[in-house]
């Protein structure tokens, strides 16, 4: 139970902590835009931010188009090979009394030599596709050498591939097929689709990779570095608000909380607070409570101005 507070006029220091809490009529609040919201503690799935770095599709063009430039090559070795192959037969059989042992010779080596050549051009297919998945994946691997629509849509820049790095030490298993990057710099939340396993980490962070998909028209471009979220299995209880509810003064975070008909208290952001589709989960504030959701910067300036009445002291913390 709230005692009666110290102060006059906007601001006034309640009994417990030596508080500053606002005092704004709902008549006031919709004047300069503050808008509160009764919320209560609930589980919330929390989720890890991860890192994103959006992928040049350049090195997967070059390897499929490389590839199916092999596959041609080898095609046409073999018809080279079956037309010389036909002729040596033919060469043979007519025997040595219509085919001089020169023309022989020269059919022989035009048959090897195709032979040869449909040989190295197996291995150079071979090498292309091993390539392919030792450098993307099983996966992205397989779309390359099938040229798969998933290829073909990053070729085309439908869609980007993020590589999604999480902290080290961190582990998804398995990862959520879907997960959300921000696009600078609204910070709009755009949805990726999960792909497979990265073949290798940034090595910037050394932590766990997986390769996600991104609409091409997203805003996200190649090259870009970008925050990502995986929601994972675990769970944190508390009241979720979103970022609107959060203001940033002096360094720290914090939110605006009722504690009182009329009055509002800042209360700290944890650093660590657990994220939640995108709202921050505060756990400490015991029990349901009515949060500034819009306008917490307009009743900062107001507390602002009331620090300089008699009566006006600490922060909520």
């Amino acid at each position: 139970m709230i005692g009666p507070a110290q102060g006059q006029g906007r601001t006034r220091i309640l009994p417990e902590g030596g508080r500053v809490a606002v005092r704004l009529t709902a008549e006031e609040r919709a004047r300069i835009g503050v808008v509160t919201a009764h919320l209560l503690p609930q589980p919330h799935r929390v989720e890890i931010l991860a890192y994103g770095s959006v992928l040049d599709p350049a090195r997967i063009t070059d390897l499929t188009n490389s590839y199916a430039g092999a596959v041609a090559a080898l095609r046409t070795a073999k018809a080279r090979a079956e037309v010389s192959a036909g002729a040596l037969r033919r060469a043979r059989s007519l025997g040595p009394t219509v085919v001089a042992g020169a023309q022989l010779e020269t059919v022989e080596g035009t048959a090897f030599t195709d032979e040869a050549t449909v040989t190295a051009a197996e291995s150079q297919v071979r090498t292309l596709a091993a390539t392919a998945k030792q450098e993307w994946g099983l996966v992205l691997g397989r779309a390359i050498v099938e040229r798969a629509p998933l290829v073909t849509r990053l070729i085309e820049r439908a869609d980007l591939l993020v590589q999604v790095t999480l902290p080290s030490g961190e582990a998804m298993k398995p990862p959520p097929a879907t997960a959300f990057a921000e696009v600078p710099p609204q910070s709009e939340r755009v949805t990726m689709r999960f792909v497979a396993p990265a073949t290798r980490t940034d090595q910037r962070i050394q932590g766990v990779s997986y390769y996600y998909l991104v609409a091409g028209d997203s805003g996200l471009l190649p090259g870009m570095s970008v925050q990502a979220f995986l929601t994972s299995p675990q769970e944190s209880v508390g009241i979720a608000v979103p970022e609107s509810a959060v203001i940033h003064w002096q360094g720290s975070a914090w939110i605006y909380r009722g504690v009182g008909a009329d009055s509002f208290a800042r209360h700290p952001l944890k650093p660590d607070a657990a994220i939640s589709a995108d709202r921050y989960v505060v756990d400490d504030l015991g029990g349901a409570a009515d949060i500034v959701v819009t306008g917490p910067q307009a009743v900062l300036s107001e507390e602002l101005k009331g620090q300089t009445q008699p009566g006006t002291a600490a922060d909520d913390d």
